[in-house]
């Protein structure tokens, strides 16, 4: 018998700090309309003093487990998608667990960006299918205003802080279709974000805040996005019209009007969190999923796409009949 990964519940947190395109812009040269034309950003949500990757993901990871009427000890693993540890070590999925009060459960950490909670998922789903794990929580958690340059309008305007998370059963039924995962480091210096305390001499002075050449960025991620539309499509023999909804990595709306326009999909069955969160990195994802399932929109029985693209770089989708 197929065994499948099946969604049971999810959950979601935004900090309460609203920072707006005003705001910003009272401290760098850009304007409202500036950053509204070319993002579709409004606000951003940014973390108190005290908040950490492990406390959001607590938040989000309770919602999602009271979602699905399980008990924490019911997780036998635990996959956390962050660029924003907590601390180098131990993993942020490791702090999760604690903060849960799981005794006998794996938790690690994933890293690839913005990508994180796709190559997540990509993981948590091979888990359940192998039959090593039957329920696994997923949660995506990212501080970026902590290493953001708050003085670089080309950065600053873009990142937002927040924790999505999805927990996963083992399921007779169908669930996560299909995951598609990639990676390519020739694009590195496009995109970072350096670790000064791990630095080469020759960089040895480099702030810890993310470095981005924007217009190099987007035409990879559009080109990329529009590649692993097809090859989702392809591995399950479906065609753009067997797709329900269109929940992508929340980076610019332009990305992602082009990926719907590959899918021949109205922007009315795109879920879209971008113009009151920002690019809120690995989180992004589960928290559109979280807020598209718990306003409705998305039913039981859909057909989901979930993709992203980030740093690395790395891209990735997931089909997910809900």
């Amino acid at each position: 018998m197929i065994r499948y990964s099946k969604v049971i519940g999810t959950g979601g947190y935004l900090p309460e700090e609203v920072r707006t395109n005003e705001q910003i812009s009272q401290t760098v040269d850009t304007s409202d309309s500036w950053i509204f034309e070319r993002t579709g950003i409004k606000s951003r949500r940014i973390a108190r003093a005290d908040e950490t990757a492990s406390s959001m993901a607590e938040i989000a990871a309770r919602q999602a487990i009271e979602a699905a009427a399980c008990a924490p000890e019911d997780i036998d693993l635990i996959i956390v998608a962050t660029g924003t540890p907590d601390r180098v070590y131990p993993s942020t999925g490791c702090l999760l667990q604690q903060r849960l009060g799981i005794k006998n459960c794996v938790a690690f950490d994933v890293q690839a960006a913005c990508s994180g909670s796709i190559f997540a998922l990509s993981i948590a789903d091979q888990y359940i299918k192998s039959g090593a794990a039957k329920k696994v929580l997923v949660v995506g958690s990212e501080i970026c205003s902590r290493i953001v340059d708050w003085t670089d309008r080309g950065t600053c305007i873009l990142f937002g802080d927040g924790a999505g998370a999805v927990l996963l059963c083992a399921s007779d039924e169908a669930g996560i279709l299909s995951t598609h995962i990639h990676s390519d480091g020739e694009y590195e210096d496009l995109l970072y974000c350096p670790n000064p305390q791990a630095a080469t001499d020759a960089g040895k002075d480099e702030a810890g805040y993310i470095n981005m050449r924007g217009n190099e960025v987007f035409k990879v991620a559009v080109n990329t996005l529009g590649r692993i539309v097809d090859e989702t499509l392809a591995a399950n023999n479906m065609q753009q019209s067997d797709i329900d909804w269109l929940v992508p990595h929340q980076a610019n709306t332009r990305i992602i009007a082009a990926t719907a326009k590959k899918l021949k999909m109205s922007m009315d069955h795109v879920i879209l969190t971008l113009e009151n969160q920002g690019n809120t990195s690995s989180a992004s994802v589960l928290l559109a999923l979280n807020e598209g399932v718990r306003d409705g929109r998305i039913q039981r029985g859909q057909v989901v796409l979930l993709e992203a693209f980030g740093a690395g770089f790395t891209w990735g989708s997931a089909l997910i009949k809900y």
